[in-house]
């Protein structure tokens, strides 16, 4: 705020004193002001919409402005649009700071970042019942392309009630940044991920089928050092995520729930990873537009993760591996992808892999195996059951693909164990799997 108000007085040289009437322009003027922001106006409705739901009822006014301070867009009892239009804060109200001095549009224009200004904190005085707050909206290449603010006139607003303000413009206007981006990398992968109880850090990528990064919203750019000229040379996503490729290669149209980790450390991140727009097929519906441009960000701190942070160092957490061991023994009749203990693990396949064989000693495959071997070993001791159907009971494809598997682990064939199960002796211990068969 001091800052503002240094500038004013020394580069804008303004009179707080003065009490001239608020700048308005001309509906010529507002409707050319609009023109260039037809598109975040249209992406903005709904926010908008919301924004109002929330601060109407305390005589806010909701403004959407250009990156000259102009209100072209508004939100606000029409039975007050005369007193509104007297304080400025109506459709066609100039507010940039050169002007009108330190306030929550102008300011939040100048500095490019969320701007609260309660009553006596604007530099004009004629503003010393006015309160805003203003939080900017940036394009999906990173540049100031509005401001949304809410304006109120009451001379009694408390600074509890424009923090309340301020924290719902902030959440819309990131809401509209979102329905910017997604809009116009709609043929790219989307990417919404924040660090595990950060979402105030939550950014936008997006991403093509190569996993190259070919977008970043401004909150991405600064926290990963992103510029054009970086983003235009290629940058691979490995280089800032681990993330499992085959994310990128499935031709499903739904959202996808993903834990990431930042490359090189074990820092979690929740993402939401939309496929592009059109899909497989390069066709796509208004609907599928619709959805597609939706703000995920703010699901991100709910999404449906376990909270045990993966690692690429120290294997699988307890309760990981206890869901993917049962998971196992509850299938083992099944084809058990590993893509599927991947996903009960939370994990990508690659780094389920590794943690998997940290912790149990053996590749997902080789253990899969074994519990079969096992289970068909209680099948020979406990059933009379053939040991063909015992074979497929156990998860194997035939009696030949058992009898490999189990003499390969206990050293003799299921055959001759069911014999020596039947003369008396103990239960063969099983021989640990060879690693890699």
């Amino acid at each position: 705020m001091a800052a503002s108000w240094r500038r004013c007085l020394t580069a804008h040289h303004l009179d707080p004193e003065i009490q001239a009437a608020p700048h308005i322009i001309t509906e010529r003027e507002i409707k050319d002001s609009r023109e260039p922001l037809s598109n975040v106006i249209l992406h903005a409705q709904e926010e908008i919409d919301r924004l109002y739901a929330i601060v109407g009822p305390q005589q806010y006014v909701v403004l959407l402005c250009d990156r000259d301070g102009v209100a072209i867009h508004h939100r606000g009892n029409e039975s007050m649009a005369d007193a509104y239009k007297e304080r400025g804060i109506w459709l066609g109200g100039v507010w940039s700071e050169q002007i009108e001095g330190t306030n929550g549009i102008g300011t939040c224009v100048t500095d490019q970042r969320a701007t609260m200004v309660l009553r006596g904190q604007h530099f004009r005085t004629r503003h010393s019942n006015l309160s805003c707050a203003g939080a900017p909206i940036f394009d999906p290449l990173g540049r100031l392309a509005a401001v949304l603010d809410t304006s109120s006139m009451n001379p009694r607003t408390t600074e509890q009630s424009l923090s309340l303000a301020m924290a719902a413009t902030k959440v819309s206007a990131r809401g509209i940044e979102e329905r910017i981006f997604r809009e116009y990398f709609r043929n790219a992968w989307n990417i919404a991920a924040a660090p595990r109880g950060g979402s105030d850090a939550a950014v936008l990528l997006a991403v093509d089928n190569d996993q190259r990064i070919v977008g970043a919203d401004q909150i991405a750019r600064q926290h990963f050092s992103l510029n054009d000229e970086v983003l235009n040379r290629g940058m691979a996503l490995a280089t800032i995520f681990e993330c499992d490729s085959s994310f990128f290669r499935c031709k499903r149209m739904q959202d996808v729930a993903a834990r990431l980790l930042r490359t090189g450390t074990d820092e979690p991140w929740n993402a939401l990873i939309t496929p592009p727009v059109c899909g497989m097929s390069g066709l796509c519906s208004p609907t599928d537009a619709l959805l597609h441009s939706r703000p995920r960000l703010g699901m991100l701190a709910h999404l449906p993760l376990s909270m045990d942070p993966p690692t690429n160092r120290g294997g699988l957490a307890p309760a990981r591996a206890n869901r993917v061991c049962e998971y196992i023994n509850s299938h083992l009749q099944e084809n058990i992808a590993l893509e599927v203990l991947a996903g009960i693990a939370q994990l990508s396949v690659h780094h389920f892999a590794r943690a998997f064989r940290q912790t149990l000693g053996m590749p997902p495959h080789n253990y899969i195996v074994q519990r079969r071997v096992e289970h068909a070993q209680q099948l020979l001791r406990n059933t009379d059951l053939p040991v063909s159907e015992i074979a497929i009971v156990a998860g194997f494809t035939d009696q030949s693909h058992l009898a490999r598997h189990f003499r390969t682990i206990t050293g003799v064939s299921p055959s001759l164990t069911r014999h020596r199960f039947r003369t008396g002796p103990d239960v063969f211990p099983l021989r640990p799997a060879p690693v890699g068969s």
